[in-house]
């Protein structure tokens, strides 16, 4: 088994690749802002296009609200991360109803650019579905 590649760690969000399951997935540890969490996104999708990986579990039960941009941001973002491979999105939504809220509209976005996905509260739930995925 191959240890996990961090890409991103530090307060906020903690990046990493899972080599032998070919998932990336990030955990929020905090409340984070656009441009930190744009730059993770990023970052992790230069790892997925490097690594022939298409699935990606969001971690975001410590996550506040999505701002704006960050609500906005699938339609510039995911068509390049969906052109990287990215074909199955587990998300695990914040435990604040008002910041999971938030998320309707990107789920909507993504699902209307093809992506398959799931939305959970457990974290376990997530890894099941994406690891049920043979590709």
């Amino acid at each position: 088994m191959s240890s996990p590649l961090i890409i991103v760690d530090n307060e906020f969000i903690t990046l990493r690749y899972l080599p032998d399951k070919k998932i990336i997935h990030h955990t929020i540890h905090k409340p984070i802002e656009s441009k930190l969490f744009m730059e993770a996104l990023d970052a992790g999708g230069e790892v997925m296009r490097a690594n022939g990986a298409c699935k990606w579990l969001s971690d975001d039960r410590k996550n506040g609200p999505l701002s704006p941009e960050m609500i906005a941001a699938p339609k510039d973002w995911a068509p390049g991360m969906i052109s990287a491979g990215w074909k199955f999105w587990a998300n695990i939504v914040p435990e604040e109803t008002a910041a999971a809220r938030t998320l309707v509209p990107v789920v909507d976005i993504l699902f209307e650019l093809g992506l398959h996905l799931m939305v959970s509260t457990k974290l376990e739930e997530g890894f099941q579905w994406l690891e049920s995925i043979k590709e």
